[in-house]
């Protein structure tokens, strides 16, 4: 697989306390790439690399190359602004604004354009559409976002994020606040995605990193112990604490 994604010796301090050791990994593009491992293990520290959510929390010192599409996305020209178009995220807890579902998917489009009424139309229905809701919602779109199921709001913040346009869409335990019903339609969501996307998700349940996922990396007090194609890393894990985690021996 082509990557789109390269990292490259990177590290990452929160004041004093190192947080993501000497990290060298390629993430492929249209693929779902699952990081699992322990809490505090430097998961969601290396997801928030990727669209420089770091910067925002005082005292975080990087060192090291994080590239997506070639560019280092840390160099000094690069606009985060624009970063953030083309890799957007889903948070754990959905956060939809307190606006209309309509108003909510197209925020980003008006932020970054100044689209036709006609052009907006469209991109808040494909943009709902891919996120499977469009059928749910499209009689009320004018109702506010805030009325809608838990997995309705994260599959609305999914589409908020496809609405800019974004090659890479990532996930921080995006269902773990979800019930079993909204878990399997954000997976099915996830699936269907993978092929026009370039996915990196975060997530505390291995099954449904084996589920979904085309590869996975299993992190370990900030360090990458593997990062597998799915099917071999499950069945076949090169060391042993990854075989020890995966069979609930610790974690």
């Amino acid at each position: 697989m082509k990557s789109i994604i390269d990292i490259e010796k990177l590290n990452l301090y929160y004041e004093s306390f190192h947080a993501l050791k000497n990290v060298d990994l390629q993430i492929p593009e249209k693929a779902a790439t699952a990081f699992i491992g322990p809490s505090g293990c430097g998961k969601s520290t290396l997801l928030r690399t990727l669209n420089r959510m770091n910067d925002m929390i005082p005292g975080t010192r990087i060192e090291g190359k994080v590239a997506i599409g070639g560019s280092d996305i840390y160099d000094g020209s690069v606009e985060v602004e624009s970063l953030r178009k083309t890799v957007g995220m889903v948070f754990q807890q959905p956060n939809p604004f307190p606006k209309s579902i309509y108003d909510n998917v197209a925020y980003g489009p008006r932020l970054h354009g100044k689209p036709s009424k006609g052009e907006l139309d469209q991109l808040v229905e494909q943009s709902l559409r891919q996120a499977a809701l469009w059928d749910e919602v499209k009689d009320f779109l004018r109702k506010s976002a805030l009325s809608l199921s838990g997995g309705q709001q994260q599959r609305l913040c999914i589409a908020r994020a496809l609405a800019v346009q974004p090659d890479i869409l990532l996930m921080d335990e995006a269902t773990s606040a979800l019930d079993p019903v909204s878990t399997q339609k954000i997976e099915e969501l996830v699936q269907e995605l993978k092929g026009s996307y370039t996915i990196v998700m975060v997530t505390h349940n291995m099954h449904q990193a084996a589920r979904i996922s085309d590869r996975t990396v299993f992190f370990l007090n900030g360090v990458i112990v593997e990062a597998e194609d799915t099917d071999r890393l499950f069945s076949n894990p090169r060391d042993s604490r990854t075989e020890d985690y995966i069979s609930g021996r610790f974690g």
